[in-house]
């Protein structure tokens, strides 16, 4: 294995878990605060998008190259 494929391997794996934990945060986040069921599915929407941005300006880059 050489280190170009160790270091995407690693980016991959370390950004999904990055990405799950994000998403512990957000749930977290509702929870201590009480927001209810509209709140909460405002809270994954708004900041969850913010997420899905970055993996497809990601997507864009790789399928432009």
């Amino acid at each position: 294995m050489t280190e170009a494929e160790f270091s995407m391997w690693a980016l991959r794996i370390c950004l999904t878990v990055f990405i799950i934990f994000l998403g512990f945060i957000i749930w977290q986040l509702g929870r201590e605060s009480k927001v209810g069921k509209w709140g909460m599915f405002i809270l994954f929407l708004v900041l969850g998008l913010g997420i899905a941005g970055f993996l497809f300006k990601n997507l864009l880059v790789e399928m432009l190259m």
